[in-house]
């Protein structure tokens, strides 16, 4: 009797002293594994991860997202997607890496979708309805640059985007989508009020023509709803302003005129190569 109680001792004993030394291995191929992450050895790092996100806690489960970053950093995108929704099953406590997670996963879906991988459509779809803000808009903008078939499915969150965020950037960028995806979308409503205009019968459209030099038939041509006719100039990037303006043509002062124009009265540009005619209708 007195033998075993002296075993039993000696193992709690043994255990006690090897428990700190391996937590603190733990803590050296945790630093080891995001070092080799940042300097972009994601292979040698996921090995490392794997080994982590094989226990269980808090600890396990951030190793379980790592592991996908770094299949996602070796281009491995199937694999990452299916490694990202493996973390999201074990309910991890931490917010963030949830929601970094969830919109991680709604990228490479996009991406995937792109590359002619249609069944990931549906996961988009999904996430659409995510109770997460930002991966619910997150998901409605990537699905909107996927082409009029498969970005119908965000109007609704795109609409939403514009009605009740008020950060202009991501208002601006719905607004965008929705003028390729639905142009009724964009009609008076919440987030989105009807624009005060002195004209007689308020035109809706602004059309573009672009003629060569000699040619009748126009080299490209653009209708765009009037009430984002202004938010397309002000999108203009500045590097795009300043090649207009080496070529003769003013961005801002362009649209000045054109909203001081009544309905189908024309506006046209001459310059050397080309002609541009702008009109409302």
């Amino acid at each position: 009797m007195k033998a075993r109680c002296l075993v039993a001792a000696a193992l709690a004993l043994a255990l006690a002293l090897a428990a700190p030394a391996a937590l603190a291995q733990a803590e050296v191929d945790t630093r080891t594994a995001k070092a080799l992450f940042f300097d972009k050895n994601f292979g040698e790092a996921r090995a490392l991860w794997e080994k982590a996100a094989a226990g269980r806690g808090a600890d396990a489960d951030a190793a379980a997202y790592w592991v996908a970053r770094c299949s996602d950093g070796l281009g491995e995108h199937e694999r990452a997607f299916r490694e990202y929704t493996a973390f999201l099953t074990r309910r991890p406590a931490d917010a963030a890496l949830l929601e970094e997670a969830r919109t991680a996963r709604v990228s490479l879906a996009a991406r995937l979708v792109r590359a002619g991988h249609r069944s990931y459509l549906g996961s988009l779809r999904e996430a659409l309805a995510d109770k997460n803000r930002t991966v619910r808009y997150f998901a409605a903008l990537q699905m909107a640059g996927l082409g009029p078939e498969a970005g119908q499915a965000a109007v609704p969150v795109l609409k939403e985007i514009v009605a009740s965020e008020r950060d202009p950037d991501l208002v601006d960028r719905a607004r965008l989508h929705l003028l390729r995806l639905d142009p009724g979308a964009l009609a008076a409503g919440p987030g989105n009020p009807p624009q005060p205009s002195s004209r007689a019968g308020a035109a809706t459209w602004v059309k573009v023509r672009v003629f060569a030099r000699g040619n009748s038939a126009p080299k490209l041509s653009i209708n765009v709803p009037f009430a984002l006719a202004d938010l397309l100039f002000k999108a203009l990037p500045d590097d795009v302003r300043k090649e207009l303006r080496s070529e003769g043509y003013d961005a801002d002062s362009l649209w000045d005129k054109l909203r001081a124009l009544p309905p189908t009265q024309i506006l046209e540009v001459a310059g050397e190569d080309e002609r541009i005619q702008i009109w409302i209708e």
